[in-house]
């Protein structure tokens, strides 16, 4: 058989290919975030983060939900309260960020605000 003859059998074999063996991704396990060090702060109420930081440097309300907002000259940190049936609002959630937006270890911002003066 001359080689030309070959060619389109060659071309023919590389376009028969497998199917790609269909991958199932393993389920994602939430991993929590650690809270060490944020013991003054969660499950706390508005007037708790208020002795604690002094008056809230923003206070935003959406529904139920509400949103406290402290800043210190080295970060700002985000209290998201949220009530649990008809109990009063409760925070379950924190940010903390440096002032230029990086990133800051949530207890060490609530360690840095802690100490702030009159508040701030």
């Amino acid at each position: 058989m001359k080689p030309l003859a070959l060619f389109p059998l060659l071309l023919l074999a590389a376009c028969a290919t497998t199917p790609p063996a269909s991958r199932t991704a393993a389920p994602r396990i939430p991993v929590p975030l650690p809270t060490v060090g944020l013991e003054t702060v969660m499950g706390q109420n508005a007037n708790a983060l208020v002795r604690l930081f002094g008056d809230p440097d923003a206070d935003v309300r959406e529904g139920t939900a509400r949103k406290l907002q402290f800043a210190s000259t080295i970060c700002v940190l985000d209290a998201y309260l949220y009530p649990d049936g008809k109990a009063e609002p409760k925070v379950t959630w924190l940010d903390a960020r440096e002032r230029d937006g990086s990133p800051i270890d949530r207890a060490s911002c609530v360690a840095a605000l802690s100490r702030r003066t009159g508040g701030k």
